[in-house]
């Protein structure tokens, strides 16, 4: 039964996928009209700025795609980079800031989760802190760290911080009592009750934050990248944008949410592989 809907449901994507594309290729097709003559040059200017201004179809994305990713890594200068290069710069400052927010956040939930004295000291700084948006950081951290890459991983680490944090916390304040009052008549010290009873008990949570952060942390760079420039995935979609090349912007908009999902699954499967052992 469950293969049945899955194959229906894959099916049905697919036919929603050839329907959306066939819409946008029609829609943004190049309409019929009168070529301007040659000896017109205004006339070809503005055909061309028009040309230049239009939504392109998915086919010409598609070739675009193809070309962008057949050489993923050349270097041409700071402004013509691979896609692969823009890439890879993007989830090294994702993944630093990411990890670091990891070795901060899952302690203190534990702290937070494991101490209601702790949760009640530390609450007012996080429930002032969480809202801010990770991008409001930027010029203070531009100031204080004068250097654009610190600063991105700085944005990432803030972002990622507090669902990692909050989801650890209740995941620990939420482990059965029974299960750490057997802890302590076995007199296990609280580190190994932390590790060999808390922690197994209270993954699924903190999985779940950490996911929650990635998903977040990515959406932020692209932002984040936007405004410091240079080299990533956001710069190049600011930069092709500046160029008026929409294929280049449509191209890396896709990539964007690929990579974002390709995160997600990942994180997922771990998700899922630790609910299949308990």
């Amino acid at each position: 039964m469950t293969a049945a809907i899955s194959m229906r449901a894959a099916i049905l994507s697919v036919l929603l996928l050839v329907i959306s594309l066939g819409l946008w290729e029609v829609l943004c097709r190049e309409p019929a009209g009168v070529v301007p003559a040659a000896d017109d040059e205004y006339a070809l200017l503005m055909g061309a700025a028009d040309q230049e201004a239009r939504v392109p179809p998915p086919s010409v994305v598609f070739v675009h795609a193809f070309n962008e990713l057949s050489q993923p890594f050349y270097d041409k200068g700071p402004n013509d980079k691979g896609i692969g290069i823009q890439l890879g710069h993007s989830l090294y400052r994702v993944l630093t800031g990411y990890l670091l927010a990891a070795l901060v956040a899952i302690p203190i939930g534990f702290v937070i989760g494991m101490s209601p004295l702790m949760y009640r000291a530390l609450n007012p700084f996080i429930q002032i802190l969480r809202p801010i948006s990770p991008l409001a950081w930027m010029p203070l951290a531009l100031f204080v760290i004068q250097d654009s890459e610190t600063s991105a991983i700085f944005v990432i680490f803030i972002c990622s911080v507090w669902p990692m944090l909050l989801n650890t916390a209740f995941g620990v304040a939420g482990v059965r009592r029974d299960w750490i009052n057997v802890a302590r008549t076995h007199e296990l010290s609280p580190l190994r009750t932390a590790f060999s009873v808390i922690l197994p008990a209270a993954m699924p949570t903190i999985l779940t934050g950490m996911r929650i952060s990635v998903g977040i942390a990515w959406l932020v760079i692209v932002a984040a990248e936007m405004l410091v420039g240079g080299t990533g995935i956001g710069y190049y979609v600011w930069n092709e944008w500046n160029n008026l090349d929409l294929a280049s912007v449509i191209f890396s908009i896709l990539l964007i949410g690929v990579v974002g999902m390709l995160l997600d699954l990942m994180l997922g499967g771990v998700a899922r592989l630790v609910s299949y052992q308990e």
